[in-house]
């Protein structure tokens, strides 16, 4: 199947309501950019629905349901493709759930080793440290105030753009060379293990940029793989939609703006140097010999919920797919995103 028959079969910016073990089958092979998704936890909330994920009697059970869907979500997603899968963990209450009474059940970890094991490329591990956390009342541990999120590929090679998520620098160029080594270099050589020096990996690039008097990267710092996002709010009859700025993120970086119709790959910036290096900050251009025809990259939430992947999508220019069990919460993502619409076009 060609990529126009495939991008002729995928239902943009649409809703479905279903399954979603049974309606991703509907989805083109290697058909979406990416896939940004929170599904439910296990065992921490009841979405009111009998067929959902989170209820299986044990942690096992739902990690097998997770990557059942994982393999299906391989399957719709392009090889220069990326998944960011949120989830969270929970306690055992016991034993038959798959740890101790009151251990962490780990959940989160057993998905990435899963995944892992199928095939897919683990990335990062991301800590989404909330900076409003939930109020707890335990009293013997601490509060639980971050949540993961991983970042998958199918591919060694894939979409990314770092450039469109750097972070503005915080730090004062400095050229006094206080924190140096004797050698000239921070960390001094010394101090690094025998494996650093000998892929040469010694820092010499941070202290010559430092002794010019520049503090970074001049579109900005890489974002790292610490989150310090607040949860949405969100006065409605769901229980957890993720922020707006966590999706924008994912997407940015991993879903292009423009793509070409006939071989499905992202465009790319053209190259500008800039103090000296050639970045990607020019317009956008075809990164293949095909006709210049071009249509919006696709990101797939196949738990959508209140429609927050969705709303950032169409902000940011991008088309999207959705998938939701519970129709409630699809219509509660149905209306959300015509009052943004409404908003925007006034």
């Amino acid at each position: 199947m060609t990529n126009q028959q495939q991008a002729a079969g995928l239902p943009r910016n649409q809703l479905l309501i279903g399954d979603v073990r049974s309606r991703l089958k509907e989805l083109p092979d290697d058909s979406v950019d990416c896939i940004v998704t929170s599904p439910p936890y296990f065992a921490l909330r009841d979405y009111g629905h009998k067929d959902q994920l989170g209820l299986e009697p044990s942690v096992e059970g739902w990690v097998r349901d997770i990557l059942a869907v994982a393999s299906d979500l391989k399957r719709v997603l392009k090889p220069t493709g990326a998944l960011w899968l949120n989830l969270g963990d929970s306690y055992a209450h016991h034993p038959r759930e798959g740890a101790p009474k009151k251990s962490l059940l780990l959940g989160p970890s057993r998905v990435a080793l899963g995944m892992v094991a199928d095939g897919w490329l683990l990335r990062n591990h991301v800590v989404w440290a909330k900076t409003n956390p939930m109020p707890s009342n335990v009293t013997d541990r601490l509060s639980n105030t971050h949540e993961t999120i991983y970042f998958f590929t199918k591919e060694r090679r894939y979409f990314f753009d770092l450039g469109a998520i750097r972070q503005p620098h915080k730090s004062s160029p400095t050229t006094s060379g206080k924190r140096r080594g004797r050698d000239g270099v921070y960390p001094p050589r010394t101090a690094l293990p025998q494996r650093a020096e000998r892929t040469g990996d010694v820092n010499g690039g941070l202290a010559r940029l430092k002794a010019s008097g520049a503090i970074g990267h001049p579109l900005g710092k890489n974002p790292g793989d610490v989150w310090s996002l607040g949860t949405a709010a969100l006065h409605a009859d769901h229980f957890a939609p993720f922020p707006t700025s966590l999706v924008e993120r994912a997407l940015l970086s991993t879903c292009p703006e423009r793509v070409c119709v006939f071989c499905g790959r992202g465009w790319q910036r053209a190259q500008q140097r800039i103090d000296g290096r050639l970045l990607r900050v020019g317009s956008l251009q075809r990164d293949c010999t095909c006709s210049p025809i071009w249509q919006p990259g696709v990101v797939l939430d196949p738990f959508m919920g209140s429609g927050t992947t969705a709303i950032t999508a169409e902000t940011q220019g991008r088309d999207w797919v959705g998938i939701e069990l519970n129709p409630d919460y699809a219509a509660l993502a149905e209306q959300r995103l015509a009052k943004w619409r409404d908003a925007t076009k006034s």
